[in-house]
């Protein structure tokens, strides 16, 4: 499987992108990292915020190949694209759509139900990503930084 296949099977679509929309995904992504460590917050929430991050780091990195995830599964087609940007592993693809299902039950329907050790994992995850993403568009897609 690659994007070409995920476009033509219709999750994705063709997008032109620009350096500003990089430079804005990354700086919320920036945003959330720094948000997710602030004091007091329920663990619920560090989840939710680092979560967040990943998800825009792993939008740039998608929309630096030119494309964008289709609203049906957006933020699983999001995050699962990391496979093919990123590269990042199996294991890793895995916890992230582990997170994603916490974040959906933690936002929509059960209040506390990360712990403080899913939403260091999640942080940790997200920060990796972040400290990837910019040798990766330097090599990739210099046109974009």
């Amino acid at each position: 499987m690659s994007l070409k296949q995920w476009l033509i099977n219709g999750w994705l679509r063709g997008h032109k992108p620009s350096r500003k929309e990089i430079r804005d995904l990354l700086a919320v992504a920036d945003r959330d990292m720094s948000n997710c460590d602030v004091a007091g917050l329920s663990p619920d929430w560090q989840l939710n915020i680092a979560y967040n991050a990943a998800l825009q780091i792993a939008a740039a990195a998608l929309a630096a190949e030119g494309y964008r995830a289709e609203r049906e599964l957006h933020h699983y087609r999001t995050l699962q694209s990391l496979e093919f940007t990123l590269q990042l592993d199996a294991a890793s693809l895995r916890q992230l759509d582990v997170f994603r299902k916490k974040r959906n039950i933690s936002d929509y329907e059960r209040a506390h139900t990360v712990s403080e050790a899913e939403a260091a994992e999640m942080k940790a995850l997200a920060r990796e990503l972040r400290e990837q993403i910019e040798p990766w568009l330097k090599k990739k897609h210099p046109d974009l930084l």
